[in-house]
């Protein structure tokens, strides 16, 4: 039995994370494999697909939650090493529930577990993991039928020949692409998928190493960036793709060595599926650019707003039937992936609409910065009464110039006489409190980050 505490620590609000041997160790991702697969029998599963990234802790614990899962009676079919959204299109086209084993960006030290239902459908916290969490507090009842089965499976053929019916990149001008994998699952995925397109792939960091010796494999930093963006320049590349470490997410880099805004990249991605779909649903985040819902309404769509984080996303494209769904971390999702994200396939759009026209990325991206953004600025807070204070001290000061605020995800508000707009949010997986900004110029920028952040921070 395990205190309620301990379990909360690591069981998030749409995934499991935690530092092996402090958090997390094989005999807790076992018995965690073991409540999955209750909740699994349950709804009437069987089988489970299992997965997992190059960390060096991923084959061990992938085999304990395996062992929890058949001590349940279901079934497991090992993948090996996969991305994410080589998992979720195992659990899409298998029909089978799935386990991703990877901390996504984190630092070595961590891993963790991305679950989902069939057709690679969320379990979050309030689809799932709050049963989960009860059932690891309770202590799991041992079951009184046969042990599951153990099956391999190799499905990277098939994820690759998946993505390329989705996006025919066959027909578009020769791109040179730079390529930074940070040691992670791009390295493994990219090559296959890209295998005989019209595509020069600049490999940057491809060998698989859970240590992140170069960086880490978090392209959402800036830090992290930077060596893309010298690469690019100096092979002359058309564009630059930087994966995460689970590599469900893909930043871009200009011709320029220039980071593209990931809203401009859901910008451009919506507008596809317009044109494709005419008058579909687009799903962005709270945090995206208000350019986001302005290009969804230019081309006819519609636009539905949602909290951050995957597990909600995917639900609100199940609920609304949405074509594509976008959040400004540069995870996207799609309709014909199982509501999933992908971050090859984000790409794959990218590179199509680069590859049939004749402008470099920067000018063809140009028309979907409207605004400038501060990024996602993190203050380290002590709990989570400090981040409520913080934030509430944040509305205080803003009392008087506050046009609107709503409290779908931390608070957003939109300042009177302006384009601007801000949220504070505590984050789902760390101790954090996050901060977004935008507005029309630099200068505003600048000074409502300075004075946000003077309060959180004080």
């Amino acid at each position: 039995m395990r205190t309620r505490e301990s379990v909360t620590a690591v069981i998030k609000a749409y995934d499991v994370r935690g530092v092996v041997g402090v958090d997390i160790d094989a005999e807790f991702i076992s018995e965690t494999g073991a409540a999955f697969a209750r909740l699994m029998r349950s709804e009437g599963e069987t089988t489970v697909a299992i997965g997992h990234d190059m960390r060096e802790t991923s084959p061990e614990l992938s085999r304990a939650f395996a062992q929890g899962v058949t001590s349940q009676g279901l079934n497991v079919i090992h993948l090996g090493l996969t991305s994410t959204d080589e998992l979720y299109f195992a659990s899409g086209t298998l029909k089978c529930a799935g386990a991703m084993f990877t901390a996504s960006h984190n630092p070595a030290e961590y891993n963790g577990i991305k679950l989902c239902r069939a057709g690679a459908r969320p379990v979050g916290q309030d689809s799932g993991l709050a049963t989960i969490i009860d059932d690891l507090v309770d202590g799991i009842p041992a079951f009184d039928g046969e042990e599951g089965t153990v099956t391999e499976q190799d499905l990277l053929g098939a994820y690759a020949q998946y993505l390329n019916e989705l996006v025919d990149l066959k027909g578009i001008r020769p791109l040179k692409v730079a390529v930074d994998a940070a040691n992670g699952m791009g390295g493994f995925t990219v090559p296959e998928v890209f295998k005989g397109l019209p595509l020069d792939v600049a490999p940057l960091y491809f060998e698989l190493d859970g240590t992140f010796p170069n960086h880490e494999a978090n392209p959402l930093e800036p830090s992290n960036l930077v060596d893309l963006q010298k690469f690019t320049v100096e092979t002359g590349s058309d564009i630059g793709l930087a994966f995460d470490g689970d590599a469900d997410r893909c930043f871009v880099v200009d011709e320029l060595g220039q980071p593209v805004s990931p809203s401009a990249i859901c910008a451009i991605v919506a507008e596809r599926y317009l044109e494709k779909l005419p008058g579909s649903t687009i799903i962005h985040n709270l945090i995206t650019s208000k350019a986001v819902p302005e290009v969804i309404a230019e081309n006819g769509g519609t636009a539905v707003r949602t909290r951050v984080g995957h597990s909600f996303i995917k639900a609100k494209m199940a609920e609304t039937g949405a074509a594509f769904g976008g959040e400004h971390s540069a995870h996207y999702y799609f309709t014909e992936f199982f509501n999933a994200d992908s971050g090859i396939l984000a790409a794959m759009h990218v590179l199509a609409a680069l590859g049939s026209q004749g402008k470099p990325l920067s000018e063809m991206m140009a028309q979907y910065n409207r605004y400038v953004a501060s990024g996602e600025l993190n203050s380290r807070l002590a709990n989570a009464e400090a981040q409520q204070e913080r934030t509430q001290a944040v509305l205080d000061a803003f009392a008087d110039r506050i046009q609107s605020v709503d409290h779908l995800d931390g608070v957003t508000v939109e300042l009177e006489g302006t384009d601007a707009w801000f949220n504070v949010r505590a984050s789902n997986t760390e101790p954090l409190l996050r901060l977004n900004v935008e507005a029309a110029t630099k200068e505003e920028v600048d000074a409502l980050v300075e004075e946000i952040l003077g309060i959180i921070r004080a």
